[in-house]
């Protein structure tokens, strides 16, 4: 979740019997097929607050909760306000991509990448310039889409934030007067099914899997880190905070996530 503080550079040798970055390093560089899992750790290096760390929204704000959850959301008008006034202003919009993502872009053009899945949906990845050979899968959707929950007419954010600034503050969808909500997966929405589909896929492919900057509690993604231990891959968990698949994993890294990956990507080019 939330990054570490900066300490130094990242030891690049391992302690004792514990895997550390070096050994990592050397198992990516190894890799033919290495699956990424991201969550908001990754993006708090870029100014966007997590949600369940010690500064994450959801701890300073608990009713901020409501927010994603999509009962509340389609039943409470207040809710969808509130909602349209945080994406208005989410540092997302101006927050550019850090050291973490950039290396992903590596991983990807040195061919290792079999996919990146992530639960975020600021779009960083792709800014950074991930997507263009290995697929970039939204587990969560994406904030730079706004669809209607009645007909599913999709809108560029922008277009819909344009009308919250014009005074209107829960904007209807302008073919059938539906309510509008960003094409992000809520709580109480379900995954679609092809794209849970092809993040399984993905993982299962895969002779490592990367889980960077997630709490892996939220389900179905945190399943996503599961399927190592049934098809014999390695699972890799980089986190500041522990995670219920630490137990598991095959080595698990702490620092910080803007020097973790550099370090693990600096040996596959």
């Amino acid at each position: 979740m939330r990054g570490v503080p900066h300490t130094g550079s990242v030891p690049t040798d391992d302690a004792g019997d514990v895997p550390g970055v070096r050994t990592v390093a050397g198992w990516v560089a190894e890799a033919t097929a290495v699956t990424v899992l991201t969550g908001a750790g990754i993006s708090t290096e870029s100014g966007i607050p997590d949600f369940r760390g010690p500064r994450g929204l959801w701890t300073l704000n608990p009713a901020a909760q409501r927010m994603s959850d999509i009962r509340a959301y389609v039943s409470d008008p207040e809710v969808r306000v509130a909602a349209w006034a945080g994406r208005r202003d989410h540092p997302a919009w101006s927050a550019e991509p850090n050291a973490g993502h950039r290396a992903l872009v590596d991983l990807e053009r040195s061919g290792r990448l079999r996919a990146l899945l992530t639960q975020n949906i600021d779009g960083l990845h792709q800014k950074a310039g991930s997507g263009g050979i290995s697929p970039v899968v939204e587990l969560h959707g994406t904030m730079h889409e706004v669809e209607c929950l009645s007909c599913g007419d999709r809108t560029p954010t922008p277009e819909v934030l344009r009308r919250v600034d014009a005074g209107e503050p829960d904007p209807p969808c302008l073919l059938c007067g539906g309510i509008l909500k960003t094409a992000t997966i809520s709580f109480g929405q379900d995954l679609r099914w092809d794209v849970l589909a092809a993040a399984e896929s993905a993982a299962r492919d895969a002779d490592l899997l990367l889980a960077v900057g997630t709490s892996l509690t939220v389900h179905p993604a945190a399943g996503l880190a599961g399927i190592p231990l049934e098809t014999g891959a390695r699972l890799v968990v980089v986190n500041a905070e522990p995670t219920p698949y630490d137990v598991v994993a095959h080595a698990v890294l702490r620092e910080p996530i803007g020097e973790v990956l550099p370090a693990l990507a600096a040996g596959v080019g």
